[in-house]
């Protein structure tokens, strides 16, 4: 099983949690290990910008960081991001105690309002499965639920199936800014979704492999920003991989939410590898009963790889040079500069 996979090899061990030594005026810093709990050092991290260390092992928890606790980071120990994994099993039509369902949203392991959230080091996953649960037809499964502005993840694994990253928004007006550097992202529909700027760099999107009779098998990404924000996702430099076969895959289709029917959604993929498992005729589709996505603000640039072969020009609309300039992490992050920070 799938679990046994994104888990497997990881240690652990018990261990007191706590503060960890820190100068005066120092930020904040507090150690978590395995037998302990993520989610126990967030409530704990009452000084502005604080950071939370997790060591390596397994927290099989849900983790959900409020509004109030701006300039919060929750890193790994180590730098390999495998070593430390956050992962829980809820998906959007898991029964609740009180009878009702969680929802798209409510399925996330990790959930985060707060401004200034930065993640590195360390996997976020949802490791519910379809075939565990035949009864159950509410299958998003989320990963991180992202909805701060200037939220920043780097060199995080983000795992799940359906609905890996919902990158969002506080409200409809509030175009809150998200960046993602270095991150593997793997799932199979609407894996990297939301209203949010989002900007990944040097990133890998890795599609997975899908034992049923139809295709497309899904879609990478689902942009669903708000028709007033002139940028909404942006990937750049980034990889576009799959463990299923060539061509099983469309790069992305809009969400226009049956809540958000004003949504004309952004995304502009450029400087990318796209591998064979998209489709390169039609990488582009329409969510059902929707509008077209012909409508929408999809645009590439400078794309390489099998995937990316223009052999419909009508099917994958280009920038021109020109207006690649206004598609780029400067534009997008405006006065916030993450990427100019190790």
């Amino acid at each position: 099983m799938r679990r046994r996979t994104v888990l497997a090899g990881l240690t652990a061990g018990l261990t007191a949690f706590g503060t960890g030594p820190a100068s005066a005026g120092a930020r904040h810093v507090l150690h978590v290990r395995p037998g302990d709990s993520v989610q126990a050092a967030v409530d704990a991290a009452d000084a502005p910008g604080a950071t939370i260390v997790v060591h390596p092992g397994t927290y099989r928890e849900v983790v959900n960081v409020p509004v109030e606790k701006a300039e919060l980071t929750i890193r790994g120990a180590g730098r390999d991001p495998r070593a430390t994994v956050i992962v829980f099993d809820h998906a959007a039509g898991t029964v609740k105690p009180d009878g009702t369902t969680y929802g798209t949203a409510g399925s996330a392991t990790l959930t985060s309002a707060a401004p200034g959230l930065t993640v590195r080091d360390l996997t976020v996953a949802n490791d519910w499965l379809r075939a565990d649960h035949p009864d159950i037809t509410g299958t998003q499964a989320v990963a991180a639920y992202t909805y701060g502005d200037r939220t920043r993840f780097e060199n995080v694994r983000l795992l799940a199936h359906q609905d890996t990253l919902f990158a969002d928004t506080t409200a409809l007006g509030t175009f809150d800014r998200q960046y993602f550097r270095h991150c593997h992202i793997e799932g199979d529909v609407d894996f990297v979704f939301g209203r949010a700027t989002a900007v990944f760099e040097e990133c890998r999107f890795h599609t997975l492999r899908r034992d049923v009779d139809f295709t497309p098998k899904g879609m990478v990404l689902a942009p669903s920003t708000a028709r007033a924000n002139p940028h909404g996702i942006l990937a750049v430099r980034s990889r576009v991989t799959s463990g299923a076969e060539d061509g099983a895959y469309k790069l992305a289709r809009p969400w226009v939410p049956s809540y958000e029917t004003t949504a004309w959604p952004s995304l502009v993929v450029r400087d990318t590898w796209i591998g064979p498992g998209i489709d390169p005729v039609a990488p582009y589709t329409t969510m059902r009963d929707a509008s077209p996505w012909q409508s929408m603000r999809f645009r590439e640039y400078r794309n390489s790889g099998p995937g990316a072969v223009i052999s419909a020009p009508e099917n994958r609309p280009q920038l021109t040079a020109e207006e690649a300039t206004a598609h780029t992490p400067r534009a997008y992050l405006r006065d916030w500069r993450p990427y100019e920070h190790p």
